[in-house]
């Protein structure tokens, strides 16, 4: 019954992603940016999906029920506080540039090397993002539908590409509109659920008042922080959450929707936390079946509820994986191959390169997500990398004169092979066995797991500032926020469609 009614939304969802190539029009500023049109709300659902998609909120469910509440919590706050970071200090500028991706910015300020280096970091993060959504489905067919974990991502994966490839960013829009509408009385309605039914219980010291799990290692609290700190600070170079903001009608627009979507995000995703440390007791030996989640939603809630949670979980995956599929092939395009020449945007090559893109990046996602069956932790190490290796460039870059091309060299330099060099060697992620990359030895045990992500970042921001205070003589001027694209990175204007959205 519960697969039936999800099937049925899902139509639904690749229906209106359909729907969507009405409004591309041909036009690859349409297919891109939504012809920069999106209004608050419709910016502020896009922003949301990183959260309350399946990935993030099974994960962070399993963190709940496994470490306690605010293992579970830290995700949703701190992709929360990435989302305000970016309001109150980057939307309005990076909007008001013009510019289509990410990696322009780095084009911009440290010239054409630092933008393929940009560039490759983060398709390459990006596709273990994607690899996280497609676990969580899988093992939503895998548990409801009883199909093999392989088969079910393999063959989620044509799904997501085909309503992509047809509608870009305005797949995005209209899949994320419906997304949003099924999980937020999904979200609510279950919570209140466990309210009034089985209550909030926890597991001694695994509750809301568990503190010790933010001060106590033995806890997990490095963990739990490293978390906060590589989601708030790692999303703040999302390819994907940048595309959004781009997006926006104005630089305004752009602000206004991430203020909102940080403050629903902590009332919509972090309660989520309490039903699944509760969900411990109510399920008891059955939590051993499968994920939290979907034993409580399949085995103990009302069929309703199973369905429109899943539902939206579902939905608002597609929606993550579709945005990923669309942000990595644009930058692959149009910031390392460069189709189109010095006008992109407008080339009619665009549009059929950046789908033809798509293809390896799934392919990649599939490839992870079938090596490392995690959920969650796949989305927290995307951003704990981009941490250790661009953060430092693009807040330095963007609000000091200092350091060249060559000072975000060595940061990117010293942060990766900090981090990577302790990824090989450290047993666990995010306190799971390190399936995907591991090194036995003696030499690093599971105690500095998490204390890694603060290691690898301060020797980041250590090497940009010493080469920048060391090269400084010769760096050249922060450019002025609104400035027209140099030649390495020519910005023409995008075409926007007659019709708002939004």
């Amino acid at each position: 019954m519960i697969i039936t009614g999800v099937a049925v939304c899902i139509a639904v969802v690749l229906a209106a992603g359909f729907y969507s190539t009405r409004r591309v029009r041909g036009e690859a500023g349409n297919f891109l940016l939504a012809g920069r049109t999106l209004g608050a709300p419709i910016v502020t659902v896009l922003l949301m999906s990183q959260v309350v998609d399946s990935n993030a909120t099974l994960g962070s469910a399993d963190l709940a029920a496994n470490f306690g509440f605010w293992a579970g919590a830290a995700m949703p706050l701190g992709i929360a506080l990435s989302v305000l970071l970016v309001g109150v200090f980057f939307a309005r500028k990076l909007r008001a540039t013009e510019i289509v991706t990410l990696p322009e910015f780095f084009a911009r300020r440290f010239g054409r090397g630092t933008e393929i280096t940009a560039s490759v970091l983060t398709v390459a993060s990006f596709g273990i993002l994607l690899a996280g959504n497609l676990v969580a489905l899988g093992f939503l067919l895998e548990y409801f539908v009883g199909i093999d974990y392989t088969w079910a991502v393999l063959a989620l994966v044509p799904f997501v590409l085909a309503y992509t490839m047809a509608g870009g960013m305005f797949a995005s829009v209209y899949t994320g509109v419906v997304q949003f509408a099924i999980l937020a009385v999904g979200i609510v309605s279950l919570t209140a659920w466990v309210a009034f039914g089985p209550g909030f219980s926890a597991p001694e010291g695994l509750g809301v008042t568990g503190l010790g799990q933010l001060t106590s290692a033995a806890e997990g609290a490095a963990i739990n922080w490293a978390t906060i700190v590589a989601l708030g600070l790692g999303n703040l170079v999302a390819i994907d959450l940048m595309q959004r903001v781009f997006s926006a009608r104005s630089p305004e627009v752009a602000q206004r929707a991430c203020f909102s979507a940080a403050g629903t995000i902590v009332l919509l995703c972090v309660p989520l936390s309490l039903v699944a440390v509760a969900a411990v007791t109510i399920v008891g030996d059955d939590a051993a079946h499968g994920p939290i989640l979907y034993v409580l939603l399949g085995e103990y809630a009302p069929t309703w509820l199973g369905i429109v949670v899943i539902s939206g979980l579902v939905i608002a995956s597609l929606t993550t994986v579709s945005g990923i599929l669309l942000s990595t092939a644009t930058v692959a395009v149009r910031n390392v191959l460069r189709v189109g020449g010095d006008n992109p945007s407008v080339s009619g090559d665009v549009m059929k390169a950046t789908r033809l893109a798509m293809l390896p990046m799934a392919a990649l996602g599939a490839l992870v997500a079938l090596r490392v069956p995690q959920t969650g932790i796949l989305l927290t190490l995307t951003f704990d990398l981009l941490l250790a290796s661009i953060v430092t460039p693009f807040i330095l870059g963007l609000y000091w004169k200092w350091g060249d091309g060559r000072a975000v060299a060595a940061s990117v330099a010293v942060g990766i092979t900090v981090r990577i060099g302790f990824f090989v060697l450290t047993p666990t992620i995010y306190g799971v066995e390190n399936t995907l990359l591991y090194i036995p030895n003696d030499l690093v045990s599971a105690s500095v797991d998490g204390w890694t992500t603060f290691v690898a970042a301060l020797a980041s921001l250590l090497a940009y500032v010493t080469v920048a205070v060391v090269t400084r003589p010769r760096t050249a001027p922060v450019p002025r926020v609104g400035a027209a694209a140099d030649t390495t990175a020519p910005t023409p204007p995008v075409h926007a469609t007659a019709d708002a959205v939004g």
